[in-house]
């Protein structure tokens, strides 16, 4: 049986990150063989992600975004409290991720946890399950983008909103297109945009709103009595305030009210002599859409109070 040094156990411990305990016990199970006592740590992740940790809500973390030559790539991964994410090792995690995905172009989440993790002989499940070990938070890796092209990026504070905005453009080399195209994903990063310009609105979605806008104009007294010709122009009306609520391209332009998205887009088009087009963009924000768990204190305290009766 091998001698396990203190030593050993602080080189373990400096490479996982794991307790010393932690740390001596898988060198002693692995006969003082480092690599598979690093297995074994991890494997104990595995088991640790899959009891307690893993029926938490993770809905804080990291939106980040990197970019390799003509390929751009944003990712959203989510821990349980911004303390966590504010930490250089799960930041690091973040950063591999991109570097991964840009390397091996994954369909979704799914492929990306059976690619190699960046920098490690391991697998990106390998590495997650590690993570959740080490720092003892339920993490996810839960959604990524990736791109080619012309594209500039937004990343809001320390990682709250990421944007990637891809152009079609022949006048990416012009002076004040760089300024231009920082601006468009500064406008994507402050509003809430789901689609580019009316065309990308699905069908379903324009005939609900269509019917809400004219059960609208008839649900109320004033407008009900007016002729058909002039509801529909009311309804009409309604739906561009829509368009301009959703669409990129009808958005109000954030540095000049008067002017639309799509026509300082056309505007810029013009001064540098060629032709801009938004072919794509990304707007994550962290934790949006997950309903984190309420604490009902009172009937925890109510509930403890009855217990001690």
């Amino acid at each position: 049986m091998a001698v396990i040094t203190a030593k050993d156990v602080a080189a373990l411990r400096a490479k996982t990150g794991i307790g010393m305990m932690e740390c001596k016990k898988a060198l002693v199970e692995a006969d003082g063989d480092m690599e598979a006592a690093v297995k074994i740590l991890r494997e104990k992740g595995e088991l640790k992600a899959q009891s307690k940790i893993a029926t938490r809500i993770a809905a804080d973390g990291l939106v980040d975004v990197m970019k390799e030559g003509d390929t751009t790539a944003i990712i959203e991964v989510n821990s349980e409290t911004d303390f966590v994410a504010k930490n250089e090792l799960f930041r690091e995690f973040v950063k591999n991720l991109l570097k991964t995905i840009i390397a091996n172009k994954p369909a979704d989440v799914e492929a990306l946890m059976s690619c190699k993790y960046a920098c490690e002989d391991c697998t990106v499940d390998e590495k997650l399950k590690e993570m959740i070990f080490k720092i003892g938070e339920k993490l996810s890796i839960r959604r990524f983008a990736v791109t080619e092209g012309i594209t500039s990026t937004y990343i809001h504070g320390i990682g709250s909103i990421g944007v990637i905005v891809r152009f079609d453009t022949d006048v990416a080399d012009k002076e004040g297109f760089a300024q231009f195209a920082k601006n468009i994903a500064l406008q994507v990063g402050a509003y809430t945009t789901p689609y580019i310009n009316r065309d990308q609105v699905p069908a379903s979605v324009l005939e609900a709103e269509t019917a809400i806008v004219r059960a609208q104009i008839e649900n109320d007294p004033a407008l009900s009595q007016k002729p058909d010709a002039i509801k529909e122009k009311m309804a009409v009306g309604r739906l561009n305030k829509f368009y301009e609520n959703n669409c990129l391209l009808d958005m109000e332009y954030f540095l000049e009210d008067s002017m639309k998205v799509g026509q300082y887009i056309e505007k810029t088009a013009k001064e540098l002599g060629g032709k801009i087009v938004v072919a794509e963009m990304y707007r994550f924000e962290k934790g949006e859409g997950i309903q984190k768990k309420e604490e009902d204190f009172a009937a925890e305290i109510e509930k403890l109070a009855g217990g001690n009766k």
